[in-house]
């Protein structure tokens, strides 16, 4: 697991944080990610953000439920287990397309769930690096991310030109683990201490 260096700035309101986005991009900064504590309409584009595809893969988990039903119906009524209900044929595609609505349903519901749990990873048991834990209550916080051209004391001025407050550099793992806060974060602080010298 990689830990990189990061300069944060929080923002106390969304009507500042908005347009100093829409700045921070526009001058070249690479953007890690814009912690809120509830949704911002308009963000994702302003931080250049492409559209999901989750619906897409939606509609791959839907037809690949519709084809395991019709599959393995055709396969069980028709070719191993051949059964006449009521004089009917033994391909009677009307009769299954409630099973197949249904497996439809089924594979795209937990395909998609699984996706965005897999894409945001978020499972039990699963650990992140937080920037800042006020995020989750009542502050704004855009995380940007440093390369080696980045001039750390011009970007805090950047920041604070912009209206943040605490503008600090924090080295920060980017990745997920499984294990515990308070065993594993002594561990990172010595790996950004290596890194930053």
């Amino acid at each position: 697991m990689a830990v990189k260096k990061f300069i944060t700035g929080n923002f106390e309101e969304e009507a500042v944080l908005f347009p100093a986005v829409k700045k921070a991009r526009r001058s070249g900064y690479k953007i890690h990610d814009v912690f809120t504590p509830f949704p911002i309409h308009g963000l994702d584009h302003a931080m250049g953000l492409r559209d999901t595809s989750l619906h897409t893969a939606g509609f791959i988990y839907g037809i690949t439920g519709t084809s395991t039903a019709l599959g393995f119906i055709t396969w069980a009524l028709t070719i191993d287990w051949q059964l006449n209900f009521g004089g009917k044929p033994f391909f009677s595609l009307p009769a299954w397309i409630p099973i197949m609505f249904e497996l439809t349903v089924l594979f795209a519901a937990v395909g998609m769930v699984l996706t965005f749990c897999y894409l945001c990873q978020l499972a039990p048991f699963v650990k992140k690096d937080h920037f800042n834990p006020r995020s989750t209550d009542d502050t704004f916080v855009m995380v940007l991310e440093c390369t080696d051209k980045t001039n750390e004391a011009e970007t805090l001025a950047f920041l604070q030109g912009l209206g943040a407050k605490d503008v600090q550099v924090q080295h920060k793992e980017t990745g997920w683990w499984l294990g515990r806060y308070d065993k594993d974060t002594m561990r990172f602080q010595k790996k950004a201490e290596v890194a930053a010298h």
